[in-house]
């Protein structure tokens, strides 16, 4: 039974500072490296680790070194997918040691376990905000499933193809991704879209699909429906997505941190 963690968007900025003046980043990826090592023995095996964009704030090379530092305690492997406050060519260059890492071109990869493929893709636009899947990146996808013939899959990218009601959020989401839900649709096995970018827990259907956005790590965006509303962060306990071969591809929510428990709702006497 394969089992994938995702975390999402750790927006880790240099030392001495808070993101937004606000959110000590670096720490909260620590507790989150920490709390997944806590956990293995009740959850795992796990197989991979997948980082759905956001490594950095700036992107630039003392963020994702950085990024790297703190990651290094984790008992597990990881790849990443860049988001829109990522910068390829510096991350690129930050983790060219790596296998996953293509030389050039967008950051895309697959992993092929057992009973489950790991996509990832790149759906950063340089200077922009909202998202975007090249031609380059669409065609890996259709290759890369066609390659899986059915096998259950996770495609992850950072924007979200899907609108959340989260208006500032939504304005960033991913752009023309008509032909991405036609390519995931006709997908004959079974498939889930995951991604970043919101810093919430939502699940919504995307053509034939699930599509499910990851928690931040550490804060979250404040969940304002309203029009017009700010674009705020809450500073919500940060969590990340376990994803498993059950029946099926199924999700678990875990929170970042160590709380009191576990207790028998029915002590022995």
């Amino acid at each position: 039974m394969t089992r994938i963690i995702q975390i999402s968007d750790p927006h880790i900025v240099p030392h001495g500072q808070l993101a937004y003046g606000q959110v000590d980043t670096a720490e909260a990826l620590a507790n989150c490296v920490e709390t997944i090592n806590a956990s293995l023995p009740q959850i795992g095996p796990i197989d991979m680790v997948i980082v759905a964009g956001d490594l950095t704030d700036f992107g630039t090379e003392e963020e994702y070194q950085r990024f790297r530092k703190l990651m290094e305690p984790l008992n597990l492997p990881y790849r990443a997918v860049p988001g829109n406050h990522d910068d390829v060519a510096v991350m690129r260059t930050s983790f060219s040691d790596q296998p996953w890492m293509p030389v050039e071109g967008p950051i895309n990869w697959i992993e092929d376990f057992d009973d489950l493929a790991v996509i990832g893709l790149d759906s950063s636009v340089e200077g922009k905000a909202h998202g975007h899947l090249s031609d380059a990146t669409l065609s890996f996808l259709s290759t890369s499933l066609d390659v899986q013939d059915g096998k259950p899959t996770i495609v992850t990218i950072h924007h979200p193809p899907v609108l959340t009601g989260i208006e500032k959020m939504d304005i960033q989401n991913l752009r023309e991704s008509t032909q991405l839900q036609a390519i995931l649709s006709g997908y004959k096995g079974e498939l889930r879209l995951t991604c970043g970018h919101v810093h919430r827990n939502i699940v919504a259907p995307f053509g034939g699909v699930i599509c499910q956005i990851a928690p931040g790590v550490s804060h979250a965006v404040t969940i304002d429906l309203r029009t017009g509303a700010p674009n705020c962060l809450t500073k919500e306990p940060g969590g990340f997505l376990l994803h498993e071969m059950r029946d099926g591809i199924m999700s678990h929510h875990i929170p970042v941190g160590q709380f009191p428990g576990p207790f028998l709702f029915y002590p022995e006497k």
